[in-house]
């Protein structure tokens, strides 16, 4: 049986502040409690506001001022000699890292902060922070590394009936199986996702577990209508609560589904929207899947093919420079589709397309 959802990473003072809460009032009400405890020379305080501060940036897409915060955050913790306040300044961090596309600064991050909530008896900090080890892997497409990790946390949250885990965990299996072509198991997780984060008033998993299930009713069934309708109902959620990153993915999603239709002009523009979201966010993954679907529809609509080589063969650079393997895929097979693959890339490099 699980409980409302609760958002752990709003400690302190800030405890009566909701999961569903408009993040840009999550940020007002972290910054006052934040200057009041540094007034009051109270470190430990200090850093738990700091923490709701540097998540609200992170998830407003401002890096700098995440940055900052969790650093900050991260200080007056050690300061206050505060093990679990240290471990959650750190897990803060390392999303942050992951968000940005620095994947190893994001695992180093993460296995300290996994280390120091076991070491301070924090078994939530831990086990967020053991997700998000688990989330890298998945978003590189490391699935085999990760996928029992995933079960494991899995395990845990449903034994302590945590909602908010439970579906991220669901999720994170879901997208696994999605992306290695089990759509059935892929649905079915992403609808008990659903249902759970309904019940326990979670909107921003709900927002994520419709969106799950937008895409797969789209590549499996075909069903265009009613993939484009649960977007819009995630995305009613994603602008309640200023969910940048998530409504930015929404975005991308919906131009998937009409890209797939073979409604490409209109995919353009989607994938054009959620390219300027991305990018005014920093989010380097968002804005090479975004590039990628611009690529391609640009490519339907009569874009000249050296254009389109050089710009996808760009794209697998990055990528691999990131070190998103499933994206990278994904571009290969685009690069297939439109007869541009290796082989033809480098005629093309020869005169000078590249």
């Amino acid at each position: 049986m699980y409980g409302k959802a609760f958002a752990p990473e709003y400690q302190g003072a800030l405890t009566t502040l909701s999961v569903n809460s408009s993040l840009t009032d999550v940020l007002a009400a972290g910054t006052e409690q934040l200057r009041a405890a540094e007034r009051a020379g109270q470190h430990g305080e200090a850093a738990r506001s700091g923490l709701a501060v540097a998540e609200a940036h992170r998830r407003l897409g401002q890096i700098g001022d995440a940055d900052r915060a969790w650093k900050a955050s991260y200080r007056a913790a050690r300061e206050a000699d505060d093990t679990g306040a240290m471990a959650w300044a750190l897990w803060s961090g390392g999303t942050l890292a992951r968000q940005r596309g620095a994947f190893p600064l994001a695992r180093r991050l993460l296995q300290l902060a996994a280390d120091l909530g076991e070491r301070g008896g924090d078994i939530v900090v831990r086990g967020y922070s053991l997700a998000g080890l688990a989330e890298t892997g998945r978003i590189q497409g490391d699935y085999e590394a990760v996928h029992r990790l995933h079960e494991q946390l899995l395990a845990e949250a449903r034994r302590r009936g945590e909602a908010r885990h439970t579906v991220w965990a669901l999720e994170g299996i879901a997208q696994i199986h999605r992306n290695t072509g089990s759509y059935d198991t892929a649905f079915a997780l992403f609808e008990e996702a659903a249902e759970i984060a309904a019940r326990a008033e979670d909107r921003r998993g709900h927002a994520w577990a419709l969106r799950g299930l937008a895409d797969i009713v789209s590549v499996r069934d075909g069903d265009v209508e009613r993939a484009l309708a649960l977007l819009s109902e995630a995305e009613a959620s994603c602008r309640a609560m200023k969910l940048s990153s998530a409504l930015a993915y929404n975005h991308k999603m919906r131009g998937n589904v009409l890209y797939r239709a073979g409604r490409y002009a209109e995919a353009r523009d989607l994938y054009e929207q959620a390219l300027a979201e991305f990018r005014e966010m920093s989010e380097p993954r968002g804005e090479a899947l975004s590039r990628l679907g611009l690529a391609k529809s640009l490519a339907q609509l009569g874009r000249d093919r050296s254009e389109t080589a050089a710009e996808l063969a760009e794209l697998a650079g990055v990528l691999e420079r990131i070190g998103l393997r499933h994206a990278r895929e994904m571009v290969a097979r685009a690069q297939q589709e439109f007869g541009v693959d290796e082989s033809a890339m480098a005629g093309a490099g020869a005169v000078g397309v590249r």
